[in-house]
C-alpha cells in the first residue's frame, strides 16, 4: 500500500460568475462570487477530514467542486493519483464508482417518485454492476444499514428523516466506493438522530475500510466524529489540525471563536463566550489582506495589506497548521480538552429495531 494521501487538494478554486441585470449582460460587465479560493488539504486512506465553517464559508462548494459536480475554475484534485479535473466526462463517470457522496437534505435528494428499491438499483444500472444480483444487493444494503429489507418496496415519504438518510447512505454504498463525502448529515436530524447516523457512519468506515470528507457547521459533532479538522472561512481553509490537537489547542483567531461558542451544558465548567462582531463579508466584496481582519479581535494593520498562507507552527505537532501573521509559536491549552469520542450504545443500530418503523401517515415524524 502506498503511503501517499487518497486525495490532494491543490489550489482549488470556484468563482460563479453574476451578471444578473439586462445592461449587464449587453455591456459584457460581470461579477465574480470567489466561493472557493485556493484550498489546499489532503486525506490520507481511511481516515475521516473534517470540513467546519460558518454557513457560507464555501464547504459545500468545496465538496461539489472536488467531485466535479460543479466544475472548479482552477486547482488541481488527486485521487489516488489521478487528476480528476484532467479526466473527460466518460472518464469521470467511471471514477464516481469509487467516489460517492451523502446530501444534507435527505428528503430532496431522494427521488420521491421511485420506490426505495428502484433508487438503490439505479447507481448500480448505470454502473453495470450486480447485473442478477441487484434484488439481493438491495437487500444486503438495507441490513447494512438499519433497515428492514421488506421496507424497500416502500417510497420516501413512507419514512421519517433519519430513515431517509440511512436510504441516502445505502444508495452511496451501492457501487461499493473508497472515498464518500458526506456534506452535513446529520444537520437537518435532531440531536438522538444525529448521534445514531454519526454511529451508523464510523461502523461503516471501520467495516468497510472508508475515507470520508465530513463537512458540517456543528463543532461538536466533528470532535465525536472526525481525525483531523480544517477550518473554512470565506473560501479560504484558516487552520488545519488532528482532532484532539485542535481542540485542546487552537491557534487562529477564528477557530477559537467557534470553539467558545460550542454551549457547554454544565455551568460549571462553562467557558467564557466572546461572540464575533460583524457578519461575514461578502465573497462578491472580500476584505484585502487576511480575509478575517474586518472581525478579528486581534486585527492590526498589516493584517489589512498582508494575506497569509497556510503554514506549519513553530512548536506545534506535524500537520497542525494555520493562517495568521501573528501566530508563531504554539500556544498550548487555547481550546478545550476534548474528550475521547466513545460511541453511545443507546444510540448504536443494534440498539433499534431497525430504526423505527416508518411512519404510515405520510411521513412526518419528530425525528425530521
Amino acid at each position: 500500500m502506498t503511503d501517499a494521501p487518497l486525495v490532494e487538494v491543490r489550489g482549488l478554486r470556484k468563482h460563479f460568475v453574476q451578471n444578473d441585470g439586462l445592461i449587464d449582460r449587453l455591456m459584457g460587465a460581470e461579477e465574480r462570487i470567489k466561493a472557493v479560493d485556493g484550498v489546499d488539504f489532503e486525506i490520507e486512506r481511511g481516515e475521516t477530514l473534517g470540513l467546519v465553517g460558518e454557513s457560507g464559508s464555501g464547504k459545500s462548494t468545496t465538496a461539489r467542486s472536488l467531485l466535479r459536480l460543479d466544475e472548479p475554475t482552477a486547482g488541481t484534485v488527486r485521487y489516488d493519483g489521478t487528476d480528476l479535473t484532467e479526466l473527460s466526462a466518460g472518464e469521470m463517470k467511471a471514477m464516481r464508482k469509487r467516489i460517492q457522496m451523502v446530501f444534507q437534505d435527505p428528503a430532496s435528494s431522494l427521488n420521491r417518485r421511485k420506490t426505495i428499491s428502484q433508487l438503490l438499483k439505479q447507481p448500480m444500472e448505470i454502473h453495470g454492476l450486480y447485473e442478477g444480483e441487484r434484488d439481493e444487493r438491495v437487500d444486503e444494503l438495507m441490513e447494512t444499514v438499519g433497515l428492514p429489507p421488506q421496507f424497500s418496496n416502500r417510497y420516501p415519504h413512507e419514512f421519517s428523516g433519519g430513515q431517509r438518510q440511512r436510504v441516502g447512505i445505502a444508495r452511496a454504498l451501492a457501487v461499493d466506493p473508497e472515498f464518500i463525502v458526506a456534506d452535513e448529515p446529520v444537520s437537518a436530524l435532531d440531536v438522538s438522530i444525529q448521534a445514531q447516523i454519526l454511529n451508523l457512519l464510523m461502523d461503516l468506515q471501520d467495516e468497510l475500510d472508508l475515507t470520508i470528507l465530513f463537512i458540517a457547521h456543528d463543532l461538536s459533532v466533528i470532535r465525536h466524529f472526525c481525525d483531523r479538522v480544517a477550518v473554512m472561512y470565506l473560501g479560504e481553509i484558516v487552520e488545519v489540525a488532528d482532532g484532539s490537537d485542535l481542540f485542546e489547542s487552537p491557534q487562529h483567531p477564528y477557530t477559537k471563536s467557534l470553539l467558545r461558542a460550542i454551549p457547554e451544558p454544565d455551568p460549571a465548567l462553562a467557558r467564557t463566550r466572546t461572540a464575533l462582531e460583524g457578519e461575514v463579508p461578502s465573497p462578491l466584496d472580500p476584505p484585502s489582506g487576511c480575509s478575517f481582519h474586518s472581525r478579528c479581535p486581534n486585527a492590526t494593520e498589516e493584517c489589512m495589506a498582508t494575506d497569509p498562507p497556510l503554514e506549519a507552527i513553530s512548536g506545534a505537532n506535524d500537520g497542525h497548521e494555520a493562517a495568521c501573521i501573528h501566530v508563531d509559536e504554539f500556544e498550548y491549552g487555547t481550546g478545550f480538552v476534548a474528550e475521547e469520542a466513545v460511541v453511545d450504545e443507546r444510540f448504536s443500530i443494534e440498539g433499534f429495531d431497525h430504526a423505527d418503523e416508518p411512519v404510515a401517515d405520510g411521513g412526518r415524524s419528530d425525528n425530521e
